[in-house]
């Protein structure tokens, strides 16, 4: 057998293949959308992809099944709850697909989505204990998946996190110990609270560590796995619709379009959203009225997602020679409205200094003096609930995630100075420039975060 895992950290997505050596036949689960990986990997072992299987519809990224399909011929596979704009293979729960001697059952874990299914592996058909188990988003490393992303079209919170105890408790835990678990997300993703770094595990060490996986009722399930839930960033519903859609194929060819400063202006005046991608400090020394800031060194597909529209003209501004690694994330969740990108940025921002502005970071020492000042500043804490509730928060400070951002804007006064902060003061820059960018014009953001305040307001050891 050949198993590969591939791990994608600014997603914090895994996507696998699994092959019989000796047929030749290869299924992927869950791939990316730029899929060029998974073909090369196939070509070079001899294998033939004959097959695609989702184990449900993602919302924090755009899958690869229709690329995959395209370039081999693949039949795409979703448990038989799903319902999809083109052609399927509804896999049904206990189903067993054959590799050669490798072989595939399905197993229905819905809960995070309806249709969810987790796939386990074994090397050969006749094993009593499979190899592992491939879990999607029901199961993952110290976690499970979150089961309120469908609470607004039709399905409660309530009534998934019912289906996912079932699917935790009793399927996924009714497995032997010794069965490997293989989840769709590791720490960072948005599609769960408590991920562990770790990659892989066993059912044995989820059983005894997995505080969702302890014996427990329904009831008490369903409270604590909705609990504390961060906010979902505003693209997951754009993209669990893609993925059920019949969508344009993401060409890996098409370069994005280097543009000069006047092209790019005239873009912006119509309409365009400007994404800087550089890092804050390059960012708030000088950057296009208007940008927003979403850093490349960081999570920079879903912070984009988070904060920008789905439906707009995108012009980049990126670090040096990374133009085309920018398209691409953007790509990976569908935003594929790029008009170009700014051709050597600091040259153009030096070409035109009417049309570029600095932003304001202050330290925490200049936030204390501010705060205690006559014109103290609202400070807007952009964390997520965990982060607060373990690390403490500024007194006084407004708690809006900066997955709220975009559609909480009317909650925040206009007018007055606005402090963002978060834990270290990359996301407070995401924050701040969006505010700027809806037309707030005294912004700043807390340099260090939250991280730095603490720091500067602990009392010295005797």
């Amino acid at each position: 057998m050949f198993f590969a895992q591939y791990y994608l950290d600014c997603l914090s997505q895994a996507s696998y293949m699994i092959a019989d050596e000796t047929s030749g036949n290869a299924v992927v689960v869950d791939p990316r959308r730029d899929v060029s990986e998974y073909l090369a990997d196939a070509a070079a072992r001899g294998f033939t992809v004959v097959g695609v299987i989702n184990t449900h519809f993602h919302a924090d990224f755009v899958a690869g099944h229709l690329e995959m399909a395209a370039q081999t011929g693949a039949w795409i596979g979703y448990g038989r709850r799903a319902a999809t704009e083109y052609p399927i293979r509804a896999l049904a729960d206990g189903e067993r697909i054959s590799l050669g001697d490798v072989t595939l059952e399905i197993m229905e874990t819905p809960g995070h989505t309806p249709e969810s299914i987790s796939v386990l592996v074994r090397e050969r058909g006749e094993d009593a204990v499979p190899y592992g188990v491939l879990t999607g988003d029901a199961l993952f490393i110290g976690d499970v998946g979150r089961p309120d992303l469908l609470a607004s079209v039709g399905v409660t919170a309530e009534e998934l996190g019912a289906m996912l105890y079932d699917s935790v408790q009793h399927r996924l835990m009714g497995l032997p110990d010794e069965v490997r678990v293989f989840p769709g997300h590791g720490a960072g993703s948005a599609c769960g609270k408590n991920l562990s770094t770790e990659k892989q595990s066993t059912i044995g060490e989820q059983r005894a560590t997995n505080y969702a996986c302890a014996p427990m009722t329904r009831d008490a399930f369903v409270a604590l796995v909705t609990a504390g839930q961060s906010a979902a960033p505003g693209y997951f519903g754009y993209d669990a619709l893609l993925n059920r859609s019949e969508r344009p194929l993401l060409d890996p060819s098409a370069a994005p379009r280097p543009l000069g400063v006047e092209d790019a202006l005239a873009l912006r005046a119509s309409g365009a959203v400007v994404v800087d991608a550089r890092d804050p400090q390059e960012f708030a020394a000088g950057h296009l009225r208007g940008a927003v800031n979403v850093p490349a060194d960081g999570r920079f597909a879903e912070q984009a997602g988070a904060v920008l529209p789905a439906d707009a003209d995108l012009l980049v501004v990126a670090p040096q020679n990374r133009e085309e690694e920018i398209v691409t994330r953007l790509a990976r969740i569908g935003f594929d409205r790029v008009a170009g990108y700014l051709r050597s940025p600091d040259d153009a921002l030096t070409a035109v200094p009417d049309e570029v502005t600095p932003a304001s970071r202050l330290t925490a020492a200049r936030l204390r003096a501010a705060l205690a000042g006559g014109n103290a500043p609202v400070v807007i804490d952009v964390r997520a609930c965990g982060e607060r509730a373990e690390n403490g928060v500024i007194d006084g400070a407004l708690h809006l995630a900066l997955g709220e951002l975009p559609r909480r804007l009317d909650e925040i006064p206009r007018g007055m100075p606005l402090v963002l902060h978060c834990a270290g003061g990359h996301r407070s820059s995401v924050a701040a420039s969006l505010l700027r960018h809806h037309g707030f014009d005294d912004v700043s953001d807390l340099l260090g975060g939250y991280a730095a305040w603490a720091l500067a307001h602990t009392p010295a050891a005797p």
